[in-house]
This record gives structure tokens, C-alpha cells and sequence, in this order.
């Protein structure tokens, strides 16, 4: 089995807030973090990916399993598969609990020997569905499972201190936030390149 640093779910709010264009912008900003000439060195070689797409409860989906990225050419397909990201749950309520779950059970089962493990929750409102999200992350952290969190703020401002306060956890965890959509790429760069960092001890 590989040795890799770094196992990353990157698990996408497809809930009821997020528009059809909204969700092409996550979708297109996530590719065009991910093909980011930093971000693109950091991940690959050294890192196994998968995309989880979540809404209410009962709402999760595996878009993408687990992802080698141990080429140019492994990032640039998954980036592809991105863009191109259907919309497979329906667009429910907004359930932050039972995606961590789905992440838990998604890291049990990574075919690799990851250094670290990081759930990258993205999302743009509070969890109103399904288990509470603290329970769960209170269960990850204390499996070594870092927890950060990807805040777009253009319905609820305050959203930054739900995250802080119920979702994020672990080594380093912390959270971004992006006023809207359009400066959604940025944030998602800026995110993954301290995710490759990795925390500062």
C-alpha cells in the first residue's frame, strides 16, 4: 500500500441555498484551485483525493472515490472531473453532521497510508438537518482527522463562528471564508495551499 501525506475529502454543499450557477462556480473554482501551479506542485506525488457532494440528511454522494495524484496527469483529470461535476444529491437542507460522517467513512476505507487526513468542508450556511456536526467532529479529531472549513458568506455573514465554534477541529484546523461566489477560487487556493503546508508546530 502507498505512503502519501496527505488524504483530502473535499466535501461540497450541494443544499437548496446553493444556486445551479453557484454550484458550477464551486465546481469551476475548485478545478481552477486545484490546477494552481503551488497547489498543483504540492499535491502531486504526495497525496490520494475524492469528492463527496452532501445536502440533507440521507443526501451524500461519492462523486469521485479515491484518487491517486501521483502525476501532472492524475491532478488534471480530477480537476477535469470537477468542472464537470454533476449535481447528484437533491438539493435539500444543509446537513454538516452526516457529511462528516460520510467523510469518516470514507477515510476508513482511503487505499493508502496517509501522514494526514483533512476533511474539507465547503459550504455556505449552517447545518439545519440530520446530527449535529460537533458530536462528529469531536469523533474525527480525536481519530487524527483534521477538520477545515470553506465559508462563503453572501447569505449568512456570520457563518465563520458556526464553523469555528461546530465543524472545524483537529492538528492546524482552521477556516476560510469568501464574501460570494466570484471570490470563491481565490479563497479555495488559498485554502489548499496551507492545507499542503500543513499546521505550524
Amino acid at each position: 500500500m502507498d505512503h502519501v501525506d496527505l488524504a483530502m475529502v473535499l466535501a461540497v454543499d450541494g443544499s437548496a441555498s446553493v444556486t445551479y450557477e453557484e454550484f458550477g462556480l464551486i465546481a469551476g473554482g475548485m478545478a481552477a484551485a486545484l490546477r494552481d501551479p503551488t497547489v498543483a506542485a504540492g499535491l502531486t506525488g504526495a497525496s490520494i483525493l475524492s469528492l463527496l457532494l452532501w445536502s440533507g440528511a440521507g443526501q451524500q454522494d461519492i462523486v469521485t472515490g479515491w484518487t491517486m495524484i501521483a502525476t501532472a496527469a492524475d491532478l488534471a483529470d480530477f480537476a477535469d472531473g470537477l468542472d464537470n461535476m454533476p449535481r447528484t444529491v437533491k438539493a435539500g437542507q444543509t446537513a454538516i453532521g452526516e457529511a462528516l460522517l460520510a467523510s469518516l467513512t470514507l477515510l476508513a476505507k482511503v487505499p493508502a497510508i496517509p501522514r494526514r487526513n483533512i476533511v474539507n468542508v465547503i459550504g455556505d450556511g449552517r447545518s439545519n438537518d440530520g446530527i449535529a456536526p460537533g458530536p462528529v467532529r469531536d469523533r474525527m479529531v480525536a481519530a487524527d482527522i483534521t477538520i477545515n472549513g470553506l465559508c462563503i458568506l453572501h447569505e449568512e455573514p456570520d457563518l465563520l463562528a458556526f464553523y469555528t465554534r461546530e465543524v472545524i477541529g483537529g492538528a492546524g484546523a482552521f477556516a476560510v471564508t469568501c464574501r460570494d461566489y466570484k471570490d470563491f477560487t481565490e479563497a479555495m487556493r488559498q485554502k489548499l495551499t496551507r492545507e499542503i503546508k500543513g499546521p505550524i508546530v
